[in-house]
């Protein structure tokens, strides 16, 4: 009865909720769209939350955006094409306000795909290559200018600065922080800059539209610091300004390198309801880095650690951080190899809740440790990883954790 109530539209709460399983299999959606107007209304939405990271690289879709432009941009947009009948249909929808998932790498690839393609439609005129390079820049504008109007509500705002599409962030950037609303309620913030020198212009620009930007958010949860020089996010998180000390409960730092860095401790220490961080290919773990980490006053919450060769990380230093922040650890990954048994010991005696373990070319006689570290996480784990490819007689060693493995392996893994 209550399949027959969803299909016949009686239900809309709970068909949305069941839809929303479906966002990321477009295909599925498509043929939802056909059911009934009901779920046409409902399913549009999602397939429009992430438009820019369609993974078919069509881009014919920021045509139908275009269709929503005032007669102001419209004329802005002529000056560069031909066709008179780009605008002359309507849509249904409202899609730029469907839009809740943003990446400016993304944003700016789109648009530069969509523009490539329409060159063969600009007025000769317009078509050297300075006006082609402004008008990728008005379509860009003109997009952005479209979700602010038409109040789009963003979840999750991804930017990406790198050397070649900087200008193109800076204009986008700007925009936004003269309509502070559109990102205000942005609960997922990521950020990732290519590296730039500590000075220069771009440097300054790039750290005060970041700065500036996250001072906007009032209720950011969840934040995303990628690139290889800490020093620009350092600045950010230790202004007197940051406002978000007190809901930021997330912090995820990406390929970023901790050298020189030594006021970490002012920096954890402020993110007052800090509950999940989280040190992924990070550069620099030495023993300045972890002493820093066991000097603060606050628990620090490790929840995940993965580790290469850039993290340059001591074994005796590394069983004491695990000893400070390990019972939080729920997911530890060792790209460069475990070479040594400390490291295994100090996983068995100190982490006792990983859900997700990887472990890469570590050495032929520390297999039965790994075993004791398996069967140790029984109550906790539930996604294993062993690269075993590159051993001295490897398929004798995979026999053996195999064969190990089918008697300790929890069955919810």
């Amino acid at each position: 009865m209550s399949c027959s109530k969803i299909f016949l539209g009686e239900l809309p709460e709970l068909t949305y909720d069941i839809l929303k399983y479906l966002k990321n299999d477009c295909s599925t959606l498509y043929s939802c769209i056909l059911v009934n107007r009901l779920w046409c209304r409902l399913t549009i939405p999602l397939l429009w939350e992430n438009p820019f990271s369609n993974p078919t690289k069509n881009c014919n879709f920021i045509e139908i955006y275009l269709h929503n432009l005032n007669e102001d941009s419209k004329t802005k947009l002529n000056e560069y094409r031909i066709e008179d009948n780009l605008f002359t249909s309507n849509t249904l929808f409202n899609y730029p306000s469907f839009i809740k998932y943003l990446n400016t790498r993304k944003f700016i690839l789109s648009t530069y795909r969509w523009t490539e393609n329409s060159i063969k439609t600009l007025k000769p005129e317009k078509s050297y290559s300075n006006d082609v390079n402004n008008f990728e820049r008005l379509i860009q504008m003109l997009l952005f200018k479209l979700f602010i109007d038409n109040e789009a509500n963003l979840h999750t705002f991804k930017i990406e600065i790198f050397h070649n599409w900087n200008s193109h962030c800076d204009n986008i950037l700007e925009l936004i922080l003269q309509n502070p609303n559109f990102i205000h309620n942005v609960k997922n913030l990521n950020i990732y800059t290519s590296s730039y020198p500590n000075n220069g212009k771009k440097y300054m620009i790039a750290k005060n539209h970041i700065l500036k930007l996250i001072n906007l958010h009032q209720n950011l949860k969840k934040i995303f610091l990628g690139t290889n020089n800490f020093l620009l996010y350092q600045s950010l998180l230790l202004t007197q300004d940051y406002n978000c000390s007190n809901t930021l409960n997330t912090i995820i730092l990406c390929q970023v390198n901790f050298k020189d860095i030594i006021n970490l401790d002012k920096i954890f220490d402020q993110l007052k309801v800090l509950e999940s961080v989280h040190l992924i290919y990070c550069h620099s773990l030495n023993t300045s880095f972890i002493q820093q980490i066991i000097n603060l006053n606050r628990p620090f919450k490790l929840k995940s650690l993965i580790i290469d060769e850039t993290s340059k990380i001591n074994e005796s230093s590394f069983q004491s951080l695990l000893q400070k922040c390990g019972g939080y650890l729920e997911n530890f990954g060792c790209e460069f190899g475990v070479q040594n048994k400390l490291l295994l010991e100090s996983i068995i005696k100190y982490c006792k809740n990983i859900k997700s373990l990887y472990l890469n070319r570590f050495r032929n006689e520390l297999i039965y440790l790994l075993l004791d570290l398996i069967e140790n996480l029984k109550q906790s784990l539930n996604y294993l990883t062993i690269k075993i490819t590159g051993w001295e007689n490897y398929i004798e060693y995979s026999s053996i954790v195999l064969q190990n493995l089918g008697q300790i392996l929890p069955f919810k893994l």
